[in-house]
């Protein structure tokens, strides 16, 4: 089994000018035989908060098939952050983390915990675990501010969970403190972590990128060199992992 963080850069422009980019990412995963491919937060937009209702997505919106056949055709799944349209009663939309399958389904995971500021324009998520199996391995989704809550990792661990997958919006000033929010998870929870950050700025945010990867238990096993284009790809065999930080050509 072997699953990946696409550490990316957004553009302006929402989807249609994010959606190339990420399946060039999708194509370099394939090449290296990953399975799971996780994306940044609000990847195919941008962290644009004031314009989030605007790129409000469903899972059947024209703008998203591209994602869909490209899961279909590499038999990877996808996860790609974007806004979702809002639920019953919400009012505003999710942050949501789309997931493409191959057998052409989607399922969408809303942000649980939001970050101070965000409820102006999103409505937290109604999942304390959100949980699938991918290829045989159980997969709990989070989105950037849920991993600063243990009970979100907590959760994700008591449902099974043998990877915790986030897509974050990471800065210089909120590395440190992130980073060792995901290592505490798995050495609290006895689960892998797979952090996917942004390459470059956005949304005023000065992302780092350090894409990683933890064993269970803790051990950092492949990080990102900095900003820019990379797979941090990570194996599982004979139950044991390992993991290597690949850089993506232009």
């Amino acid at each position: 089994m072997r699953v990946a963080a696409a550490q990316t850069a957004s553009l302006p422009g929402g989807p249609a000018a994010n959606v190339g980019n990420h399946l060039r990412f999708a194509e370099a995963a394939a090449r290296q035989g990953v399975q799971l491919l996780v994306f940044p937060e609000l990847s195919l937009c941008g962290y644009d908060l004031q314009g989030l209702a605007g790129w409000a997505l469903h899972p059947g919106d024209p703008s998203l098939a591209p994602l869909a056949e490209a899961a279909r055709r590499h038999g990877m799944a996808l996860v790609a952050g974007a806004a979702a349209q809002a639920q019953e009663g919400a009012g505003r939309p999710g942050i949501g983390a789309f997931t493409f399958l191959p057998d052409g389904s989607c399922h969408i995971y809303r942000k649980r915990h939001l970050h101070p500021g965000e409820e102006l324009y999103a409505a937290p998520g109604r999942e304390d675990a959100h949980l699938q199996r991918i290829a045989g391995l159980p997969v709990a989704l989070a989105v950037c501010a849920d991993i600063g809550h243990e009970r979100h990792g907590d959760a994700a661990a008591e449902a099974g969970a043998a990877l915790y997958a986030a897509g974050v919006v990471m800065s210089d000033r909120g590395q440190a403190q992130d980073t060792a929010c995901a290592q505490g998870h798995a050495r609290r929870c006895g689960m892998a972590v797979l952090l996917a950050n942004h390459g470059a700025p956005t949304g005023g945010y000065a992302c780092v990128g350090h894409s990683a990867f933890w064993a269970p238990g803790g051990e950092l096993l492949a990080q990102a060199d900095g900003g820019g284009d990379w797979l941090v790809v990570a194996e599982r065999a004979a139950g044991h992992w390992s993991a290597q930080a690949v850089a993506v050509a232009p």
